[in-house]
């Protein structure tokens, strides 16, 4: 996977063509309240929080909240757009928290974990900011469990460049169960759709997707043509919808 310097590539667009509509995060939040204890409150954090998109709504139906982010540009982002009184966007990375020991009862991490160079080393430290009984959800893509959506079809070799991008599954587990996590859960959620295939057309233009920055320049020409010529033959119809993976792991 080439890596993503957000500090210079994304981070301008990342917070438009990322967003999520209401009715998209209350189906996130609801899946996350029922892999979570319900007492209230409750500390915790997202790791990798980019633009702050799901911050404050953590914030605001769990407890105090602590946004952990590498790139300087996505947490100005973050600061500036996506303020609440029970959220902090400090500096970090699931290698490297800068959080106390046993501070959080859970930890969030939407479509980072990809991005981790050091896998091990994230995991020990999410054990060690995690309360024992903590949980982490793990919203993450995994090769042998790809949710394969619509457009990725129109780009050279698109399921095959995206999924290559991902770990399997049984090793994702086997690396924390081996530091003596456990499976708590594992299901997948079926995100509402965006808005019209048309809407979508114009967010995918923004390459705010780890996948556009694996494409040469002659495979990404090629793959936007085909997408705008299917999407042109009906640009107001529904954006289609697919299960996304959700693994929920428990801190010993």
């Amino acid at each position: 996977m080439r890596r993503i310097d957000y500090d210079t590539e994304q981070y301008q667009d990342y917070a438009r063509g990322r967003a999520l509509n209401e009715q998209q995060l209350r189906t996130w939040i609801s899946a996350f309240a029922e892999v979570l204890p319900e007492r209230r409150p409750l500390e915790g954090l997202d790791v990798g929080s980019g633009t702050g998109r799901f911050t404050p709504a953590l914030a605001t139906s769990f407890g105090p909240v602590t946004g952990v982010e590498p790139s300087v540009r996505m947490r100005e982002t973050a600061q500036a757009r996506a303020p609440h009184p029970g959220v902090r966007y400090l500096a970090g990375s699931a290698e490297d928290m800068p959080v106390p020991s046993g501070s959080a009862d859970y930890a969030l991490m939407f479509l980072s974990w990809h991005h981790v160079q050091d896998k091990a080393g994230a995991v020990r430290e999410l054990a060690r900011v995690l309360r024992p009984g903590g949980r982490l959800l793990l919203r993450a893509n995994f090769r042998d469990h790809h949710p394969r959506p619509w457009w990725l079809e129109h780009f050279p070799r698109g399921y095959e460049v995206d999924a290559s991008l991902f770990q399997p599954l049984h090793e994702v587990i086997a690396m924390f169960t081996s530091d003596g996590w456990r499976v708590a859960g594992f299901g997948t959620v079926t995100e509402p759709s965006a808005g019209t295939r048309g809407d979508m057309l114009e967010r995918l233009r923004l390459r705010t997707l780890s996948f556009f920055a694996q494409l040469a320049p002659d495979d990404l020409e090629a793959g936007f043509r085909r997408l705008e010529e299917a999407v042109a033959a009906d640009p107001d119809a529904p954006a289609p919808v697919f299960a996304e993976p959700l693994l929920t792991l428990e801190r010993p």
